[in-house]
């Protein structure tokens, strides 16, 4: 894959020398914080230690008193509850955070969470059976239900209260709940856009103890799960979620729950986990168990009280990763292969493909790995029965539930983000979705648009490297949409030391700067960069600065963005 390199926008030096003066930071880190809006010491002292008493009044979201209110009646009446959330990371955090929460004052509780294959996303016909055949009075649907309306009547109908606490885009016409909590419902004023469905569900316990007068330690210790959901359903990491991370993180290096403790295993010394690592390591064995199996099995680890339990639960969900793995590398290479045996593919600014046998639950990560291929707008289907069922993701710029929406009447169901959606259509309308949708890509989308970037923050020279500055950058995390991680540029460089590839794909290798200083370089997935390194010509790195731990040393380590010659374009 090429990479154009593009440099953010200059900032005002104004603000650069005044940022340095008032925290006494060098130019470089004070353009890095002007880039994130951070212009004066009192938004510097909040972007590095951040208060749980910015934390918004959770009463401020619509219907959340209608919410306690219905729940505190459920708790006085002994009626039966039941937590529904989505098989996702963050629907089965969700899941486990109120659950465990609300099972503290009842034992008249239970949790569901739908099979992705025979049920599909959001409250299913099948979930309501079971909450009828359980004599359910209330049922809390969790990072689901924005868009259910005929299943929150059909729930009414049956007797069943619903409350409601979504993160995704509304539809025209709410569902018809006893309380629907979503920040992004129009009539909703609460300050911040973008909590995760996790998020939503620790606002809906931060209000239950706070109309209790509970303080807030009594639910500090569900922020494991916050951050968890955080990292994994890639939501802006700035205002609110930055002090749930925050503190989610300390939570998580600290004392993380059992089941989570069991998923982590045995930690380096030295080593902190961070939103990567969870996004990397911790996200993906959860998400497995939903994708292969049952997401039941997830939440069962998340809730878990005795250790041996949770290891065992561990291991099923370290071989439903497995299987996924492997599910996910066969399907993505019989999509590649059916790609590049269409002539008429290399011309369009799309990817819309199908396959009769493919797994349901790797769709979203055989389209990311698609998108990574090919840099465009891409939707994979698997065929279920007479439907199929896709997973869609974007690239910069293209507004992929938008453009799903203008396909609307092709579409039976669809749902999601900008960049990332679920669909379902019938398997005749394959083809005029297909052209429909690549109609709307051509039209959105110019020939630049389709080549990949690395936005670097700032050029660096290596003598500026310290560890004073990395230590400072460290204090940045964390990191994630909204405050990505620093990337820098660096260039001229003609020689190195130890370059190597690391099993046939990985590029390493050392650098020295002029104090003599050695910097390791490792570049994933950039083993067919090697040549650049070995012509003796000068080239320019884009990288961000990490902490490796090994054997308990901490060393600075430079991880390659891109790589490639001095002046070319």
């Amino acid at each position: 894959m090429y990479y154009k390199w593009r440099k953010k926008e200059a900032v005002n030096p104004a603000l650069v020398e005044h940022i340095s003066a008032s925290i006494n930071v060098n130019s470089f880190l004070s353009k890095i914080l002007v880039q994130r809006n951070i212009e004066d010491y009192e938004t510097a002292k909040s972007f590095f230690n951040p208060l749980k008493s910015e934390l918004h009044d959770p009463f401020l979201m619509k219907d959340m008193d209608l919410a306690i209110d219905r729940i505190q009646e459920a708790l006085n009446n002994g009626e039966n509850i039941l937590i529904y959330g989505d098989y996702d990371v963050d629907g089965t955090t969700s899941v486990s955070l109120v659950y465990t929460f609300l099972k503290t004052y009842t034992p008249n509780i239970d949790y569901y969470v739908p099979d992705r294959f025979k049920e599909g996303y959001g409250i299913s016909v099948e979930g309501i059976a079971y909450a009828v055949e359980n004599k359910v009075d209330l049922m809390i649907a969790l990072d689901c239900g924005i868009r259910s309306v005929d299943i929150t009547m059909l729930a009414k109908e049956k007797g069943i209260d619903m409350i409601i606490c979504d993160h995704h885009l509304p539809g025209d016409t709410l569902p018809n709940a006893v309380a629907v909590l979503d920040p992004k419902r129009k009539d909703c004023e609460y300050p911040f856009k973008e909590l995760s469905g996790c998020g939503i569900g620790f606002k809906l316990i931060q209000a239950f103890a706070q109309d209790k007068g509970l303080p807030f330690e009594s639910i500090e210790d569900y922020l494991d799960l916050v951050v968890v959901s955080i990292a994994s359903d890639l939501v802006d990491i700035r205002g609110e979620n930055r002090v749930l991370a925050y503190y989610g993180l300390k939570k998580l290096n600290s004392a993380p729950r059992m089941g989570l403790q069991a998923l982590i295993g045995e930690v380096p010394v030295g080593k902190s986990f961070t939103i990567s690592d969870i996004v990397f390591s911790i996200g993906p064995k959860i998400n497995a168990a939903g994708r292969i199996a049952h997401a039941r099995n997830a939440v069962e680890l998340l809730i878990a009280n005795d250790f041996y339990e949770a290891e065992k639960l561990t291991d099923v969900l370290h071989k439903n990763n497995d299987e996924r793995k492997e599910t996910d590398s066969d399907i993505t290479i019989e999509a590649i292969k059916q790609l590049d045996e269409d002539s008429s593919f290399a011309a369009k600014k799309s990817t819309v493909i199908y396959g009769d046998q493919w797994s349901k639950g790797v769709l979203g990560i055989v389209a990311s790995r698609l998108v990574e291929q090919y840099y465009k707008p891409t939707v994979v289907f698997s065929q279920i029965e007479d439907q199929l069922t896709g997973s869609a993701r974007s690239i910069k710029n293209f507004d992929i539930h938008t453009a799903i929406g203008q396909c609307g009447d092709l579409v039976e169901q669809f749902g999601g983000h900008m960049y990332a959606a679920g669909l379902t259509i019938k398997k005749e309308n394959f083809n005029a979705f297909q052209e429909r949708f690549e109609t709307i890509a051509m039209k959105q989308l110019e020939k630049q648009e389709l080549v990949p970037e690395v936005e670097y923050d700032i050029e660096l020279p290596l003598d500026a490297i310290t560890e004073k500055f990395v230590e400072i950058l460290d204090r940045m995390e964390p990191f994630g949409p909204g405050n990505m991680m620093p990337v820098f540029r660096s260039n001229g460089f003609t020689r190195s030391t130890r370059a190597r590839v690391l099993k046939e794909k990985h590029l390493k290798f050392t650098l020295v700067n002029e104090a003599g200083h050695y910097f390791d370089v490792i570049g994933f997935s950039l083993g067919d960069k090697m040549h650049i390194i070995e012509s003796g010509k000068p080239f320019d790195i884009c990288y961000s600065l990490e902490y490796n731990v090994f054997r308990g040393e901490r060393k600075i380590q430079m991880k390659l963005k891109d790589i490639k010659f001095s002046n070319e374009e």
